[in-house]
Formats: structure tokens, sequence, C-alpha cells
């Protein structure tokens, strides 16, 4: 009968941990995906400032056709970039642990950075990690 009893308890709290995990997940996809639209945000206020703060120190992104661009190569970009319309579309976040991976399409239509005319239809993957203090960036 103990050992009936045990094997109870233990499905339950196993039951209950997996429950509370995707709870904590689905509340962290929600912020996440609520970064993801400050960021859009800034895009469309033509705003880079606003985003800076969510970028870490070490951040880099990698552009459609491959180039690489440091934090501070990024935002000075996105300073000459003017945007007229930003979309993002069918936004999807994924939680493993302290990583979270945001997906969506990007629709944007404006002049990029050396004012060529911008008139993208793409996709993007960002990762955002639960950094010290908590802060996810």
């Amino acid at each position: 009968m103990k050992r009936v009893w045990m094997v109870g308890v233990v499905a339950l709290l196993s039951l209950g941990s997996a429950a509370w995990s995707n709870a904590q997940s689905g509340g962290t996809e929600k912020a996440v995906a609520g970064l993801e639209q400050k960021w859009m945000e800034s895009q469309r206020a033509n705003n880079p400032d606003l985003v800076e703060a969510l970028l870490a120190d070490k951040f880099v992104s990698t552009s459609a056709d491959g180039k690489m661009a440091s934090k501070a190569e990024s935002l000075a970009a996105a300073k000459k970039t003017k945007y007229s319309s930003v979309d993002y579309v069918d936004l999807k976040v994924t939680v493993f642990g302290n990583t979270a991976i945001a997906v969506a399409g990007f629709k944007a239509k404006g002049t990029d950075a050396e004012g060529k005319a911008l008139d993208v239809n793409e996709r993007f993957t960002d990762t955002w990690v639960k950094m010290g203090g908590g802060k996810w960036q």
C-alpha cells in the first residue's frame, strides 16, 4: 500500500511540475513576444534608441545576404534606415529554459541605410537569452 501511495505522489508532483513549467513557459513566450513587438514599434517609429536596451553587448545580426554586424553597427544602420511600413507576420516564440527563439515573417517598405528603396518580405530568427537579473536580451 505504501508503494502505490508513493507512486501516486510522484505522479502528482510530476504533473504539477509540468503544469507549472508550462505556465512559466507561456508567460515567458508572451514576455519575449512583447519584446519583439517593442522592436517592431522602434522600426515603425524610426527610433532605434527604443531597441538598444534590448540588445546584449555581444549582439550579432546576420542579414539576408549573410553579412554580420555588431550591436553598434546594427544600430548605426538602423538610424539611417527609414521605414514607411513594418509588419511582423506569424510571430512564434519557443522557450528552452533561459533561451527563447522567436521566428516570424518581416515585411517592410522604406529606404535602407544607403538611401535605396526598401521593399522586403523575409523571415527572421531571433535568439533571446535570460541574462543576470532576469532581463531578456
